[in-house]
């Protein structure tokens, strides 16, 4: 059994809500919407992503029969629920903002429509796929946007938090527009480009640091880049410059030099002016070491010759924020507009659509949330993508995704694109929607 494909990778409370729900024959049309109820600290937007495993997931959602076998020795589950686990398949629409797509709290998605026992039983796993892309995503951005045009790689994969969110993180990092990740799967998988030099490790095996930068240098001709703050910076810099003609001679080339402690700026000034002097202008400088978005702001703003920026464990686990304030509601049953009203939780009922607005200068304006049957002039981000459980077309490709997150960016006004905490985007909700919410609290 692979654990990430399996129908049991939800919550128990899924599972005996749907009971619930077939013994009472409660299976009319249910409306769920996914959406975040808040930016967290020094944050002012999200980026969208997790659709495509998702769509995969509720496209191949069925119960094996070992997984059934198992739920009935548990005791917990009835026979009735068991028959319809075995031959259930989701049925539902999807209505979702393309990945890559900017958006702010309250704003919906992802909207599912399907019998209340399916839109119920998907929603952990969904959750689950939706924050964490989007979390990852919504703090890749933020390194994007203050690089400078110059490449990030991700190098989070060891200290994700298990192997699909390593795979995952490197997929939502790129689409937000990395340059590629070290992580080899995420190659195969998804095609994104793949980087890596050596560790400290290589080295520390080696008599010397110039016999491992050989040695490397002949076993990777095609892509030497070479770590050199293992022992001293500047002295390893100094060798690559001795050792770069005799490998030059061999038809092999010094790409580059990775910084990875140590005071990165004043190390990348002085290695530049090593590797300049000893006839190795083209060699790039990549620096590493627990970058974040603010140590690459401020390396960038310091004019420091680093020509691209290993970003991992704080993309990863999208460190200053692990988790979002995500929420998968009811909105509607059976036709009829539900809403929450908990303290500090309530939801806005019934079906939504999101218009966005933009100014003269192309950028964000604001954004109105309002009923799905309203038409309004600005554009609206929720779309069809898959209809009776099946998909409408083939999902676009990560080329595209990211070609689409950059449009986004670009979009973001400038209080937006800071690391600091911006006033808050303009998000309206419709007179149509405020009434809808004050019928259903009437009614209740």
């Amino acid at each position: 059994m692979n654990p990430s494909t399996s129908a049991l990778l939800t919550d128990l409370y899924e599972l005996t809500m749907v009971q619930a729900y077939l013994k009472q024959g409660m299976d009319e049309p249910a409306v769920f919407e996914f959406f975040v109820r808040k930016v967290p600290a020094h944050r002012n937007f999200f980026v969208a992503a997790g659709l495509e495993q998702m769509l995969d997931y509720l496209s191949e959602l069925r119960f094996s029969q070992e997984e059934l076998a198992w739920l009935d020795q548990s005791g917990q589950f009835s026979s009735r629920l068991l028959d319809y686990l075995e031959t259930m398949r989701f049925t539902g629409d999807v209505e979702a903002m393309p990945e890559g797509t900017i958006f702010f709290p309250y704003e919906p998605i992802i909207r599912i429509v399907a019998p209340l026992p399916q839109a119920q039983l998907v929603e952990s796993r969904v959750m689950n796929l939706l924050n964490f892309q989007t979390m990852v995503a919504s703090k890749a951005a933020r390194s994007v946007l203050v690089a400078g045009g110059k490449p990030l790689i991700d190098f989070g994969l060891r200290r994700a938090h298990g192997a699909e969110a390593g795979l995952l993180a490197a997929r939502a990092s790129y689409l937000t527009g990395f340059a590629g990740t070290a992580t080899v799967l995420a190659g195969m998988v998804y095609r994104i480009p793949l980087y890596g030099t050596m560790a400290h490790s290589f080295v520390q095996s080696h008599e010397n640091e110039m016999l491992a930068f050989q040695h490397f240098a002949e076993a990777q001709p095609e892509n030497v880049v070479l770590l050199i703050d293992t022992h001293d910076t500047e002295a390893a810099a100094a060798k690559v410059v001795s050792l770069a003609g005799k490998l030059r001679a061999k038809g092999i080339t010094v790409k580059g030099v990775r910084l990875d402690s140590g005071d990165l700026a004043d190390h990348a000034r002085k290695v530049r002016y090593i590797l300049d002097e000893g006839g190795l202008p083209h060699a790039q400088i990549l620096a590493s070491g627990n970058l974040d978005e603010y140590r690459v702001k401020a390396l960038v703003e310091s004019g420091a010759p680093i020509d691209s920026f290993a970003v991992g464990t704080a993309i990863t686990t999208s460190s200053d924020a692990p988790s979002l304030d995500c929420a998968y509601k009811l909105q509607e049953y059976a036709g009829r507009p539900c809403r929450k009203r908990s303290e500090g939780k309530a939801t806005w009922p019934g079906r939504k659509q999101v218009y966005r607005y933009l100014a003269d200068n192309g950028r964000l304006d604001h954004d109105i949330v309002t009923m799905n049957n309203d038409q309004l002039s600005g554009k609206p981000l929720l779309q069809l993508v898959m209809k009776n459980g099946c998909r409408l077309a083939p999902s676009p490709g990560l080329a595209e995704l990211r070609r689409h997150a950059a449009a986004q960016l670009r979009q973001l006004p400038e209080a937006l694109r800071a690391l600091e905490t911006a006033p808050a985007y303009d998000v309206r909700i419709s007179s149509a929607l405020r009434s809808l919410a004050q019928t259903v609290d009437r009614r209740l």
